[in-house]
């Protein structure tokens, strides 16, 4: 594993915030591209897109913290101050679902205010977000965060003892969840790539995200290692009920859409036909 690519003094250049950045590039390039054929303007796009990061970061932060608060008891400062005991530089503790959460809310609030066209935009970022679960999983990968459980399976991956997965789980091989995931996420996004090609009702790519994202997300924690505190019930964990709720809305939206003519049609049958 690699956590660490390059280090200057106190500041930490790790793989996992590299695959961060760059899925954040190659997302704002791809979702200006998809919304100005919806025609939606880029710097809309693009101002989401930094409120979109900071609030995935926010949230992502906050999850780990809610989960452990032992850990920040006392230190509360420590929340968002990025100085590690080690004196380097950059916040260890995100939780992916606790980030997609917060990216959802302040979009929608953002959206919203500014007014804008909410099932363009919610399209046009959809397949970034797949993206991102792509490139940011490797990341975790490279890490050796979000591991799963021990496994003698032949793919199956043991992790450096200086890794967190490595610490908490000792010698052993465990399922690397984190290339599941990854995996999911390329292919969410093939699918929603090949979706938006067949010019869909708006608000389609968006319903197929949730429904395949919490399909996906649902599935992989089965094989995911938790602490007891993420358990809400026994076998079930608090991020399998968030992914059960995206599922659930996801095939709500697209039970509705069924029922909508296709973007390129029109709404109303033609008389002249």
């Amino acid at each position: 594993m690699h956590p660490e690519l390059v280090r200057i003094g106190p500041v930490i250049v790790s793989s996992y915030g590299l695959m961060l950045a760059l899925s954040f590039i190659i997302g704002i390039s791809l979702s200006t591209r998809l919304a100005a054929k919806r025609g939606v303007s880029k710097d809309d796009v693009i101002n989401l897109a930094f409120v979109i990061m900071l609030s995935a970061i926010v949230g992502a932060r906050l999850m780990y913290v809610v989960f452990h608060l032992d850990e920040f008891r006392g230190r509360w400062e420590y929340t968002f101050l990025p100085i590690q005991r080690d004196g380097s530089i950059g916040l260890s503790g995100l939780v992916l679902l606790g980030g997609v959460i917060g990216a959802l809310l302040a979009g929608l609030v953002y959206i919203k205010y500014k007014k804008l066209p909410f099932w363009k935009i919610s399209d046009s970022i959809a397949p970034s977000l797949a993206l991102g679960i792509f490139l940011g999983r490797i990341g975790c990968f490279l890490n050796g965060c979000c591991f799963g459980k021990a496994c003698d399976l032949p793919w199956g991956v043991q992790f450096p003892p200086t890794s967190p997965a490595g610490a908490i789980m000792g010698p052993v091989h465990l399922h690397p969840t984190q290339l599941y995931s990854s995996f999911y996420g390329l292919i969410i996004f093939g699918v929603l790539m090949w979706l938006e090609r067949r010019q869909p009702q708006p608000g389609t790519l968006s319903a197929v995200f949730l429904v395949l994202y919490g399909v996906a997300r649902f599935t992989v924690d089965f094989f995911r290692f938790y602490e007891s505190q993420m358990f809400v019930f026994p076998g079930l964990d608090v991020n399998q009920l968030i992914s059960l709720v995206m599922l659930g809305t996801g095939a709500m939206l697209l039970w509705k859409k069924r029922l909508l003519p296709r973007a390129s049609e029109p709404e109303t049958p033609s008389l002249d036909a």
